[in-house]
């Protein structure tokens, strides 16, 4: 099991060190995606918000790093990796099912689409 280095808190607040990790506009958006069954890099680039490349690689090596996601090889595609939630990950499935719910409430014209979570798939041994 790799050990990771414990990062530098801003404080021991909960809600600051869960922002370090997930609070910037791109991260959770990641996250979603994973929720609904994207695995791909390509498939997290053509959801809606036109999130930039750069970006994308950015916040999938943030998650792996904080033990959100794991990178697993691609069976179909040699030299393509597919990422998963860990369990720690699948855990944020109350966090975003809060946040859609509290938007649809807030912002008229919303609706889930097709970013409706499916169950999450966790990883082995995550």
């Amino acid at each position: 099991m790799k050990v990771r280095a414990k990062p530098k808190r801003r404080s021991d607040c909960p809600v600051a060190c869960t922002l370090d990790l997930l609070g910037d506009k791109w991260t959770l958006l990641v996250v979603r995606d994973l929720f609904t069954g994207k695995e791909r890099f390509e498939q997290f680039l053509a959801s809606p918000e036109g999130m930039a490349s750069n970006i994308l690689a950015d916040r999938l090596a943030r998650l792996q790093e904080g033990g959100i996601v794991e990178q697993r090889a691609n069976p179909e595609h040699r030299g393509r990796a597919t990422y998963h939630l860990t369990e720690r990950g699948a855990g944020l499935r109350g966090v975003l099912d809060a946040v859609a719910s509290w938007g649809l409430q807030q912002f008229s014209g919303t609706s889930l689409g097709g970013h409706s979570p499916k169950p999450a798939r966790r990883s082995r041994g995550g």
